[in-house]
């Protein structure tokens, strides 16, 4: 986990990309993907931006949607956050959401019933 200023341009990343993945982009395969974390490096070149989306299936088509917007979703950055050098975007499926859903139904499955 970092900390400090690359924790509060990540933060802030992920705010900006939401908000421009929501209003700019037209791409129907990212109607319904949230970004949930952003990983910057300690010297800001790049980042890793974990998505989910409301369907496992839609996963591969929303990676590929944002992979070729990625210089779009940059240079918007570029406008919306002052920095010096905006870092480089890379998209992964975040699947800990979909973890924690199953990790729930095991443990209810298990819990004796009241």
């Amino acid at each position: 986990m970092t900390r400090g200023r690359p924790r509060k341009v990540a933060d802030q990343i992920q705010r900006e990309l939401s908000e421009v993945i929501r209003r700019e982009l037209q791409d129907p395969r990212l109607a319904l993907v949230t970004i949930t974390a952003v990983d910057a490096a300690p010297d800001l070149s790049h980042a890793v931006v974990y998505f989910t989306c409301l369907e496992r299936a839609q996963a591969e088509a929303a990676e590929q949607a944002l992979g070729r917007a990625a210089g779009f979703l940059r240079s918007s950055l570029a406008r919306r956050i002052k920095m010096y050098t905006t870092p480089q975007l890379r998209f992964k499926y975040d699947a800990s959401v979909e973890r924690g859903a199953h990790l729930s139904q095991l443990i209810d499955s298990v819990r004796p019933k009241d």
